[in-house]
């Protein structure tokens, strides 16, 4: 009997560590690349991090540089359902059987790398491995790269590439990164490097310091949104929004995103610079073809950010989990939706502040439902209704440990709220990206 080639891979990786250990050294990676032929060297690059809006704003320039007729690769983690999710040849999720292949040709490397360096290489680095050796070999013309966790010690980080983007930066894994929105920057600014061009999102003021300094330590050149680039103007449309965006070069304006929230104006504007800013346009250059960049920002979607996967009642999948995320999905649900009851589906790692994120969601909120999903790092159902219990309430929280019979119970409990007619209610499933996956694909989202 045939074995299927991501479960194969997929077993083949589960041995080597897992995506939220890391071990502060380059020289793993650096080391396997090295044997491969530097891969990563043979493709321009956009290179992003940050702690919300990465995923989003990768997939905003990845139409772009595609509508320029350039050939991409996208990397950007975790997977909502798939592996192949990560690694994308012009914008088209490469195949299992693909990246078995690309896996078993480097697999022999691994080994030697192991042996050398004491330390095996992690499931993330081998992911960052394949990705570079499959963009090498596609060939592609540019490369956008989100990181995994961090940025001056993340596996991605031997990219030398020409522009870096600094989506908004706010408090996540402090376990790993510090205990503030200072250390936590300090860390990502380590994606700037020399002569690059550094494109920065609104940031806290202690956070734009930190990467104003390494800017100009390396001798990068920065724009920053709401000085060089911006949103100038949005309206909520149905489906999305519409947009006019300042750019490097000029003003764009007629722009429809068919994405949720000013969140994703944000992150519309800092994809557009960067793709600016690969192209050369800018300040005495001009600026892109207006009907290009229309055409591009009309294709984008992005799986799992406040997506409607479902009619009457209306249901959003929503990967928000930490409450710098889900204070921007809270402010989406007030601005692009109109719901008189809105129930709560709420799964959540155990190592984020499910405090904060409940908190949150409380005055949004008329019921919710807590439960889990597959993930070993979840928190337990009944430890969260604990929790829920005492910022909504018991009366508002109801407990189903299965996600799937959460779903349900859901959708029950917003019918039942509701009076003759069904427009106006919803559920929102959310709070990490493995339930905003599983809900996908319970729900039968493509």
């Amino acid at each position: 009997m045939s074995v299927d080639p991501l479960e194969r891979l997929e077993l083949a990786l589960s041995t080597r560590w897992g995506e939220t250990k890391m071990e502060p050294s380059k020289d793993r990676i650096a080391a396997l690349l090295d044997l491969l032929g530097s891969p990563q060297r043979a493709f321009r690059a956009i290179h992003l991090t940050g702690t919300n809006g990465k995923t989003s704003t990768a997939r905003m320039i990845d139409e772009l540089v595609r509508a320029f007729g350039l050939r991409t690769g996208r990397f950007t983690s975790p997977h909502l359902t798939s592996l192949t999710e990560r690694i994308v040849l012009d914008g088209e999720p490469i195949a299992p059987a693909a990246l078995l292949a690309a896996y078993d040709e480097i697999a022999p490397l691994l080994d030697i790398v192991d042996e050398q360096s004491g330390v095996r290489l992690s499931f993330f680095e081998v992911l960052v491995a394949l990705a570079f050796s499959v963009f090498a070999d596609a060939p592609i013309d540019v490369a956008v790269v989100e990181v995994g966790l961090g940025g001056r010690w993340d596996a991605t980080n031997v990219l030398d590439a020409e522009v870096a983007v600094v989506t908004p930066i706010g408090l996540d894994h402090m376990q790993y990164l510090g205990p503030t929105v200072v250390h936590i920057a300090k860390e990502k600014a380590g994606i700037i490097s020399a002569g690059s061009i550094a494109i920065l999102a609104s940031q806290p003021a202690e956070a734009a310091a930190e990467l104003l300094r390494q800017a100009v330590e390396v001798g990068a050149t920065v724009a920053r949104e709401g000085l060089e680039f911006g949103v100038r103007q949005r309206e909520v449309a149905v489906g999305g929004q519409v947009l006019t965006l300042q750019g490097l070069g000029g003003l764009y304006d007629g722009i429809f995103l068919p994405l949720h929230g000013a969140h994703q104006a944000q992150n519309a504007a800092c994809a557009l610079a960067a793709v600016e800013a690969l192209l050369g346009a800018g300040a005495g250059a001009g600026s892109l073809d207006l009907e290009i960049v229309r055409e591009a920002f009309a294709a984008v979607s992005s799986p799992g950010r406040l997506e409607a996967v479902r009619a009457s009642p209306t249901v959003l999948v929503d990967a928000a989990h930490n409450p710098h995320g889900m204070t921007a999905t809270v402010e989406a649900l007030h601005d692009s939706f109109d719901f008189h009851r809105l129930i709560g589906v709420v799964a959540m790692m155990a190592d984020k502040d499910v405090d904060g994120v409940l908190a949150l969601l409380e005055p949004v909120l008329d019921e919710i439902v807590v439960t889990q999903n597959s993930s070993p790092r979840c928190m337990a159902a009944d430890d969260l209704a604990t929790i829920a219990v005492g910022i909504f309430g018991v009366d508002r929280v109801t407990v189903e440990p299965h996600l799937d019979d959460a779903i349900s119970t859901a959708i029950e409990l917003a019918e039942s709220g509701s009076d003759d007619s069904l427009s106006g209610t919803g559920v929102i499933v959310t709070g990490s990206v493995v339930t905003a996956g599983e809900a996908r694909v319970l729900l039968g989202a493509r």
